[in-house]
């Protein structure tokens, strides 16, 4: 299962029905803006944790950060320091603003929501991803075994899931270089 089926699944359905509440959208319209942010994210964190201190930095900042709030306390997502969170969360993931603005219009173009919405709906989805990551690599704990940790991650950042996520840092850059 890969993070987008774990955030859509019923164990998340009051996160997701916050996010509904908070940008005043359906559910349906929220999974759909959901399922078009997702991938962004995961293309992002597979690419950031496959070179270099990537993976030791994530790793890093799920031991130290306390995300599992974000899904157990579904009413923190309306907060502004959940925002503020997610937007170092997407610092990190893709390196700059543009970045996340370029993700934000084409889910728009896709969900058919508001690009605004989106660009604000953005770095809470970010600090779910990280919330569901913390969840599956601590298993509710502090401790990170990297070993067992690095095979996790990348069957939960599979976007294809086709069980690897080689053909998907190959399309990341394709499409990168495309630009």
């Amino acid at each position: 299962m890969n993070i987008l089926d774990l955030l859509l699944s019923p164990e998340n359905k009051g996160a997701i029905d916050q996010l509904s509440k908070n940008f005043d959208l359906t559910p349906q319209q929220t999974n759909s803006a959901v399922k078009e942010l997702i991938p962004a994210l995961t293309r992002g964190l597979e690419n950031n944790t496959s070179k270099g201190p990537g993976l030791d930095d994530l790793l890093a900042a799920l031991q130290k950060g306390n995300h599992g709030t974000y899904l157990d306390s579904p009413d923190v997502l309306g907060q502004s320091t959940t925002a503020r969170d997610g937007n170092d969360i997407l610092g990190h993931v893709f390196g700059n603003k543009q970045v996340s603005r370029d993700v934000a219009s084409r889910a728009s173009e896709r969900s058919g929501i508001a690009s605004g919405v989106l660009k604000k709906m953005l770095p809470i989805v970010a600090t779910m991803v990280m919330a569901q990551l913390g969840k599956k690599v601590l298993g509710g704990g502090n401790t990170v075994n990297r070993k067992a940790s690095t095979g996790l991650i990348a069957s939960l950042l599979d976007s294809d899931r086709d069980g690897a996520i080689w053909d998907d840092l190959l399309s990341i850059g394709a499409r990168a270089m495309l630009r």
